[in-house]
């Protein structure tokens, strides 16, 4: 079944990379309450696994938005399910599973500035800067990688591979 994949991250710099992020937006964010805004649904794994590290007094919210058929980006951006409740005036941070073409971020964050947050950072957890077509900050970066289409530790091919615990490539 993963006779195509080849191992890009490990489990354990997944680990380890995220521990350090988790410390690094901790420090930001002293003495702040933080909303998370968690990308659904690839950014779940990281999401959960970054938030489970930090010290900072959190508060969720999930955003679903949609940009991808298969592997092959339709070059839409669809607005799933919106937030739930307001972030007028707070600080927020957006958790991304992968910021590659810009679109799907720079989508977002139109969209959530219109809502009034105080301050509004990204987090990604990889950075794909050789496909970038709109320009947008990406604040925390966990990994960068190469063009190759990723599945595992959230990201999927139509909806399967998700549950991977380390992050891989299709080869060929």
């Amino acid at each position: 079944m993963y006779e195509n994949f080849k191992e890009l991250i490990s489990k354990e710099a997944l680990d380890k990379r995220i521990a350090e992020l988790a410390e690094q937006i901790d420090k930001d964010y002293q003495g702040k309450e933080l909303t998370i805004i968690c990308v659904m649904r690839g950014a779940v794994f990281f999401t959960v696994e970054l938030t489970l590290k930090m010290k900072t007094k959190l508060k969720y919210e999930f955003i679903t938005i949609s940009s991808y058929e298969g592997t092959d980006s339709t070059g839409e951006v669809t607005l799933r399910t919106d937030l739930r409740d307001s972030i007028e005036g707070k600080d927020v941070l957006i958790v991304e599973d992968i910021v590659d073409t810009g679109k799907s971020m720079k989508y977002l964050l139109e969209h959530l500035w219109a809502k009034n947050p105080r301050t509004m950072k990204v987090c990604a957890l990889v950075n794909r800067i050789g496909r970038r077509e709109v320009e947008v900050p990406v604040d925390y970066v966990g990994f960068d990688a190469p063009n190759n289409y990723v599945v595992g530790f959230g990201f999927d091919i139509d909806n399967n591979y998700r549950n991977l615990p380390y992050v891989a490539y299709l080869e060929g």
